[in-house]
């Protein structure tokens, strides 16, 4: 599973935050409750209507009020200095989540003093103030791209609007001359427990930066906050950090083109270009963007590769439309092909048809679980395929349907890579060619989406007819299929008059946005998927018509890429600090609390 496909599951917590709303109707119920309860555990004596209601309105006072000051504040403060992401309903959320912390914080240590007997209210508003202010300069520095500065000068708002509360509740319902020792108090203990806090902080993410800006020269704070940027907004931001790390590639596009009189009736399209890495980021809609660029009828199947040849840029895209358009202009076109002929070798299994002087291979590993096969691989299928049965174009497309979360991509020295070179052993290069129809139909299947799998493309389906026999071409825009669905597919539509069906995905990763991260069609709504496909067909059926076909292979130059040293650098950098971050996380913190526990509650002021 790819790094970047997990990395999307992150998706779930900065998407589905509640409503500014909520968030504020929240802090003022919790904070009420909290006073409440306290007050009645401590036990004032004005009896439990009056403790509970007077408690209800200290804690209003002292955290609700003020919580929902800083959200508002934060929000402001951050914008106005250039941050990004942090928009009300965020910075509400985060407001109403540290304060439901400082109340459990508040409530444990009441609990306590009643056990023990002494008062250590302050103390817990004092070591909860601390814990949230650093918890909010860690948010703001790691998702605003900030500075730590202007984080921590951030953070330090909704602790020091609930000290200062705090603060002059006392001084009007108590004796004014112990204000000065309070305010003392209150400030020396939290200064200085707030800079130990936050530099263990600061100390901490220092450390896991390190590793990124070394070996890939990015930030990893500018990551995060860039990759939650086209989360919230959808900005491709993040790919401008990409370029400071891609990688300039040469690989290959294979296409099949169908004509009439009247000039391309459709396009088969097969780049050896992963659609990713998620999102709308660099290449992941490139299915739907390359075949917009066409127009006519343009499938864009998924050929050999890996999240090694991601583009960096949506831009980059433009390099393999420039490369199949130049391509067109030189394929010959004749009305031969032959018919769909399937063959098999353990775990590999493969459908293959003739078109003029190429061929195509459809390659799945279904019912087994497979994700991606690598570039190196495919390109030697297309090599030993072309030799084999002679002929100038070999289209090789991975199918991507067979999807389970253990699925691995077939790379050099796997078992299925002798399973591709055997059963291409088998093939029959001597078919006998006929005249070819195809129709073609493309329905968005608008009322599905993302959530059940749907890119923006929906389903397309080719039908070919070659000497009476029917095949059926269908893709959807879809990020591989849930393992059995395909031939739930193929079982569902053997009453109509075809022969054959082979099922596809795009592997378009604008679907990775969930918070499955991987998030394959078939999960959800099967029936309603197959009914879309039995109408592709039936449709494609009624708009057969006469063809020629020709076939071409173009090699894309200088495609920028995440590349395969970056790619593995990445991944290895990732689970470096991962590693790392397991040891060094709970020294750091765990240290930094018990100093700041020891120096709140013992530290003598």
């Amino acid at each position: 599973m790819s790094s970047m496909s997990s990395v999307a599951g992150l998706s779930k917590y900065i998407t589905t935050l509640p409503k500014t709303k909520f968030s504020i109707i929240g802090m003022i119920v919790i904070s009420f409750l909290m006073g409440g309860i306290y007050y009645l555990i401590d036990l004032i004596p004005y009896g439990i209507i009056q403790d509970f209601l007077y408690g209800g309105i200290f804690g209003l006072m002292v955290l609700g009020f003020t919580s929902i000051m800083s959200g508002a504040l934060n929000q402001q403060t951050i914008s106005s200095l250039h941050g990004i992401n942090l928009k009300i309903k965020h910075s509400m959320f985060l407001s109403a989540l540290s304060m439901t912390f400082l109340c459990l914080v508040i409530i444990i240590g009441g609990i306590i003093s009643r056990i023990i007997g002494a008062d250590l209210f302050l103390n817990s508003l004092l070591f909860g103030c601390v814990l949230i202010y650093g918890f909010n300069t860690l948010v703001f520095w790691a998702t605003s791209k900030v500075r730590f500065t202007i984080a921590a000068g951030t953070g330090l708002i909704q602790p020091l609007l609930i000290l200062s509360m705090y603060t002059l509740i006392i001084f009007i319902v108590t004796d004014t001359s112990f204000i000065g020792p309070v305010i003392l108090q209150i400030t020396l203990k939290a200064m200085i427990a707030g800079i130990i806090f936050v530099l263990a902080i600061y100390a901490f993410i220092t450390v896991i930066a390190s590793p990124f800006k070394k070996n890939l020269g990015i930030g990893v704070l500018d990551l995060l906050s860039l990759f939650i940027a086209h989360m919230n907004e959808g900005s491709n931001s993040l790919e401008g950090l990409f370029e400071n790390m891609s990688e300039a590639i040469d690989t290959v596009v294979t296409f099949i083109s169908f004509k009439t009189e009247n000039g391309i009736k459709a396009l088969f399209i097969s780049p050896s270009v992963h659609p990713g890495p998620l999102g709308d980021l660099g290449g992941s809609n490139m299915p739907t963007i390359l075949a917009n660029r066409f127009d006519h009828f343009t499938m864009v199947a998924h050929g050999p590769s890996t999240h090694d040849f991601n583009p960096i840029a949506v831009s980059e895209i433009d390099k393999i439309e420039n490369t199949v358009k130049k391509g067109l202009k030189r394929v010959t076109y004749s009305p031969a092909a032959s018919k769909f002929v399937r063959y098999n070798c353990e775990k590999a299994n493969i459908g293959v048809q003739f078109f003029n002087e190429g061929m195509v291979i459809l390659s799945t590993f279904a019912p087994e679980a497979v994700d991606d096969i690598e570039f190196g691989v495919g390109l030697t299928m297309m090599a030993q395929s072309r030799n084999k049965c002679d002929v100038q174009d070999s289209i090789i497309v991975d199918c991507h349907n067979s999807f389970a979360p253990e699925s691995g991509e077939v790379l050099p020295g796997n078992s299925e890579v002798f399973d591709l070179i055997d059963v291409i052993d088998e093939i029959d290069p001597n078919q006998s060619k006929d005249s070819i129809k195809i129709g073609c139909w493309h329905d968005n299947m608008e009322d599905l989406d993302k959530q059940e799998g749907i890119g923006e493309s929906g389903i397309k389906t080719m039908v070919i007819e070659v000497e009476g026999q029917r095949t059926a071409y269908v893709l959807f825009d879809s990020n591989n299929m849930e393992i059995g669905f395909r031939q739930e597919i193929i079982d569902a539509v053997s009453d109509l008059d075809i022969d054959e069906i082979e099922v596809m995905t795009t592997d378009t990763h604008t679907v990775n946005t969930l918070s499955r991260g991987y998030n394959p069609i078939g999960i959800a709504k099967r029936p309603e998927i197959i009914e879309y496909v039995r109408i592709s067909i039936v449709e494609a059926i009624k708009d057969l018509e006469k063809v020629e076909v020709g076939t071409g292979t173009e090699k894309i130059k200088n495609l920028n890429t995440f590349g395969p040293n970056n790619s593995t650098e990445l991944i290895s950098t990732i689970s470096s600090v991962v590693a790392v971050s397991k040891i060094i996380a709970p020294v750091l913190l765990i240290t930094a609390l018990i100093i700041v526990f020891m120096w709140i509650f013992f530290g003598g002021l």
